[in-house]
């Protein structure tokens, strides 16, 4: 049993899907289609960048959701599976709504420029941040903020993506992060952990928290006026952790998921619960396929980033 997992945010690179454009009839005519859907050279910014511009928010999410739907062509055409589930990382989650049928691929382009717009837009910069996590629980990352929040009275700090056992990413006021760098002190748990690493990273916003509050409200418009059908394929939500098809659930947990965290960790553990031991990275990159193999060891996850690839996925596809 196998499952189509979408990445998100982090795994843009300059160059990504030239392989499947330069070999693949249908990959280039979904690079246009999506360039045309949003008056953006999508295949010029993908390409040949600049970093600079592939980096801007509301430039990478239709970069990563293009460059994914081409694969999932690509794959549809060469070596056509039958996926039990799908599920996206955070933005991916657009890449699984289109191959799961429940949303059409020039909605999907066009909603996630908008979020891009949004979710930037929503905090001025400088204002919030994003700080990974490593070597405490969920249950200790949780307690973590919260010991944050009243030690300091500032707020929001939250767990905004699960992504593995031991890399949980905290969302929310620059402030609180900038005092927890400063004031962290293992000693607040008992036992104390044996080692953690804080890490600040080097986002634009402070995405997956309450800070998202106000792109998350406009993206309630947005994708209240666009038509999402029930799912094909079930869809494994960032929001609950859990497999949904109807639509109306589907497209409240996909206006939530922006100022909710993302339930990685947990998603994988339910499908790997439900049989699942395979799944495809659909998209660029390997960052999904490395956290999986940290959640479920026994999982074979598979990837399509040079026609390489393509041999073992033919082979998996006798199987």
């Amino acid at each position: 049993m196998i499952s189509a997992l979408f990445p998100g945010q982090g795994s843009q690179q300059t160059g990504m899907g030239k392989f499947l454009f330069d070999n693949f009839k249908v990959a280039k005519v979904t690079f246009e289609e999506a360039s045309d859907a949003i008056q953006l050279d999508l295949k010029k910014l993908c390409f040949d960048g600049p970093e600079e511009d592939l980096q801007l928010t509301f430039n990478t999410q239709p970069a990563l959701i293009t460059v994914s739907i081409a694969t999932a062509r690509v794959l549809q055409e060469v070596c056509p599976l039958p996926y039990q589930f799908t599920a996206g990382h955070s933005v991916g989650e657009y890449a699984a709504f289109v191959v799961s049928k429940a949303m059409s691929f020039t909605d999907a382009i066009k909603a996630v420029r908008k979020r891009g717009e949004f979710m930037q837009e929503a905090v001025p910069v400088g204002k919030g941040g994003m700080l990974a996590v490593m070597g405490l629980s969920v249950e200790q990352t949780d307690f973590l903020c919260e010991w944050a929040e009243q030690e300091t009275d500032l707020k929001p700090l939250s767990a905004a993506n699960y992504n593995s056992p031991g890399q949980i990413v905290c969302s929310g006021s620059a402030k609180i992060i900038e005092w927890l760098q400063k004031n962290f002190n293992k000693e607040i748990f008992s036992p104390p952990p044996s080692k953690v690493r804080l890490i600040p990273l080097k986002v634009s916003a402070p995405f997956h928290c309450s800070m998202m509050e106000p792109a998350e409200n406009k993206m309630r418009y947005v994708l209240e006026d666009m038509v999402i059908n029930s799912a094909k394929i079930p869809i494994v939500q960032n929001f609950t952790a859990c497999e949904e098809v109807n639509a109306a659930s589907l497209r409240e947990n996909l206006i939530r998921q922006i100022s909710g965290p993302v339930k990685w960790m947990q998603s994988i553990e339910y499908m790997h619960s439900k049989g699942i031991n395979k799944a495809i990275e659909i998209g660029n990159g390997k960052v999904l396929s490395g956290l999986v193999k940290k959640i479920a060891p026994d999982f074979e996850v598979y990837n399509l980033n040079c026609l390489e690839d393509l041999k073992a996925l033919e082979e998996l596809c006798l199987t």
